[in-house]
């Protein structure tokens, strides 16, 4: 079995111990547990039949070379990241194996026992789409990206997390990746505190249940699960730790394979299509359109999902498209978070006033 799938399956049985359960729910639990040992050592060939392009770590590790007394690492293309999201997800790995030294699980659970209460994040996306018969708008409180660089200087989080909710959006998206998005855990509950009443996401690159007992401790409402990470038993095992939380799951797709995926996953209220290839980096906003024509679309309405729109939405014409396709949500930073008032920017995206 590789490190990558011995990590994954050591984290999810870790942590599921720790997590206090009625009967029934623990009855589950153990089942999924049981599950997850069975595929074992096969773990990685699921993952590659699944589609899954992301790999959680560097498949051997740089290797050593010794010159004399000295010794380095020089990189080979097996454990050179692919794309930015690879990247990110390797760099994510280290960073939370040091942060759960430092905070351990069961230390972080008395942290969650004292979170905020949890807010309906889908329920308010709903009724937002029903008040304004637009799209409920998920506004993402971002400083910077890998590919933008950074888009607000004047950066204060709660400045620009209040108004947004001035401007009427339904919930609220915070990114707490320091590296690359020069966000934090600490914006997130920050905004909580400032007494926001919009439900807030934690956008994070989740790979250990362990970021999503932290978001609910920082009195995160929902949080970012990527399909194109998580194979799908870390998809259920999630989805599970949400809802005994009481936290929604906000599942990433790209493509038709990894949204088939997760329509196979009991339970799932929310999935968001990403129209950012992962490869390229390059924007379509016709990839929306494309995953819910025909039978998908049909499923997703039958299970009253709600389909969230993200990435390449400027202007009220995108947002007429994926509403058009059959979202009922979207989730918009760049656009909106580069405006000196925010608010306003809310108002141009979707061309008209939607606050209360």
């Amino acid at each position: 079995m590789s490190d990558r799938c011995k990590g994954c399956i050591r984290a999810q049985q870790s942590e599921s111990k720790d997590v206090t359960l009625s009967p029934a729910t623990k009855s589950e639990e153990n089942a999924l547990e049981n599950e997850e040992l069975e595929v074992g050592g096969d773990q990685e060939d699921v993952a590659t039949s699944q589609g899954i392009r992301i790999r959680r770590r560097p498949p051997t590790g740089p290797p050593l070379h010794y010159v004399g007394p000295f010794e380095f690492r020089i990189q080979s293309e097996g454990n050179t990241p692919r794309n930015i999201l690879e990247e990110i997800v390797w760099n994510k790995d280290v960073e939370i194996t040091q942060m759960k030294e430092k905070m351990p699980l069961a230390k972080m659970r008395k942290w969650v026992e004292n979170a905020p209460p949890v807010r309906d994040f889908v329920g308010a996306l709903r009724t937002s789409n029903v008040r304004t018969g637009l799209p409920g708008l998920i506004a993402e409180v971002k400083k910077a990206s890998p590919s933008r660089g950074v888009l607000r200087e004047n950066f204060d989080p709660v400045e620009i997390a209040q108004a947004y909710e001035k401007g009427g959006a339904a919930c609220l998206s915070v990114l707490t990746d320091k590296k690359y998005f020069q966000g934090s855990f600490e914006n997130l509950e920050a905004i909580r505190n400032a007494g926001v009443k919009c439900p807030l996401l934690c956008k994070e690159f989740v790979i250990d249940a362990w970021q999503i007992y932290c978001a609910r401790s920082k009195g995160a409402d929902a949080i970012l699960l990527i399909a194109a990470v998580l194979p799908d038993l870390d998809l259920r095992y999630m989805t599970k730790i949400c809802k005994m939380l009481g936290m929604a799951a906000l599942i990433e797709v790209h493509n038709e394979r990894e949204l088939d995926r997760v329509l196979g996953i009991e339970g799932v209220q929310l999935v968001g299509i990403n129209n950012r290839d992962l490869e390229t980096f390059e924007l379509d906003i016709s990839t929306t359109k494309k995953l819910l024509e025909g039978e998908r679309g049909q499923l997703i309405r039958h299970k009253d999902i709600v389909v969230v729109g993200e990435s390449g939405l400027f202007t009220p014409a995108d947002i007429a498209y994926v509403q058009e396709a059959g979202v009922k949500a979207v989730l918009v930073g760049e656009s909106i978070v580069k405006k000196n008032d925010p608010a306003q920017g809310i108002t141009e995206l979707f061309g008209k006033d939607i606050s209360l």
